[in-house]
């Protein structure tokens, strides 16, 4: 049986790889704080504090894949330091937003990337990550760069605004589409393959993303998945900007809304993914997953991202 250990696992993305992991039948450990929720069923939990020197101390024998989600330079690299030369597959879960630039469409994992200059950054520190950890796991290690992750769960609030925003009804307010895309890919699509990457021992850069519907299609898929016939109200950048409205996430946002000049963030090559068995499920299908948990949630909850009612009634008045 193959042992997996994945250093985080009770948190969103950790905790799916941990229960697809265990799904195809691995021995899989997680250790973390266990601050953020529980691991699945049929995982291990080794509860420890990587700030602490002794926080691998209860880790014992070899791995087939160790599954590392931080992009805490410390973390990184004492992980590193710690289950390097144990590990016969070493996994990091990077990002897309380590490129330096996000205005050419179809861009591949060849792409310039940002120099870290400040790791406080987040893209600044997985491009640290990435080359420690290349530096230690050579040709043993796959950088996952994963893009936009949707679906159950997610606690930026970006893609689920949409289909919860439709559900409640009222004139809604959209970014004018026109030339917009986006590129969400399923927690448990991406967590699947992270799983079974290292089960095959895929090694390299992969850009871990989303099929690319165009803006209008994915409002649409949050629009039929609610079942209201809700009026959408198309603003175009200057006015949104001008009424105070931020792109892409946090507070008083539109989310999932990029600047033009970003045109080729959501449109990043898929090739390599799907050549190593990335595979994805409708939009329609995550779109409904998404609302179901939004309702579970509760649709007027406060949100991390998006605009309130009434902010959005601002925004209509001009």
């Amino acid at each position: 049986m193959e042992r997996i250990l994945i250093l985080g696992g009770t948190a969103w993305l950790g905790r799916a790889i941990a229960t697809a992991a265990v799904t195809a039948g691995a021995d899989v450990t997680c250790l973390a704080r266990g601050e953020s929720g529980s691991v699945p069923a049929g995982a291990r939990l080794v509860r420890a504090d990587r700030r602490e020197p002794d926080a691998y101390d209860a880790l014992d024998g070899d791995w087939d894949d160790v599954v590392e989600l931080s992009w805490d330079p410390a973390f990184v690299a004492s992980g590193l330091d710690a289950l390097a030369d144990r590990a016969a597959h070493w996994t990091l879960v990077s990002s897309v937003s380590v490129y330096a630039h996000s205005d050419a469409p179809f861009a591949d994992e060849d792409a310039e990337l940002v120099e870290p200059a400040d790791l406080e950054r987040y893209p600044d520190a997985k491009v640290h990550a990435e080359r420690l950890t290349t530096a230690r796991a050579g040709d043993r290690a796959l950088l996952a760069r994963a893009g936009l992750i949707v679906g159950p769960g997610d606690p930026t609030d970006r893609f689920g605004y949409w289909p919860a925003r439709f559900a409640r009804g009222g004139r809604v307010v959209i970014p004018e589409p026109a030339d917009r895309y986006v590129q969400g890919i399923d927690v448990d699509d991406l967590a699947a393959w992270i799983a079974g990457a290292g089960h095959a021992g895929i090694t390299g850069t992969v850009n871990a993303v989303g099929e690319e519907y165009p803006l209008a299609a994915v409002l649409a898929a949050a629009r039929d998945a609610s079942g209201e016939n809700s009026e959408t109200v198309a603003l175009d950048d200057a006015a949104l900007e001008s009424r105070g409205v931020q792109y892409w996430m946090g507070p008083r946002s539109l989310p999932l809304w990029l600047p033009v000049e970003a045109r080729g963030f959501s449109r990043r090559s898929d090739a390599a993914f799907v050549a190593s068995g990335g595979r994805r499920r409708s939009l329609a299908e995550t779109m409904r997953r998404t609302l179901d948990d939004e309702r579970a949630r509760g649709l007027d909850r406060p949100r991390g991202a998006g605009l309130t009612l009434a902010e959005e009634a601002e925004v209509l008045r001009g």
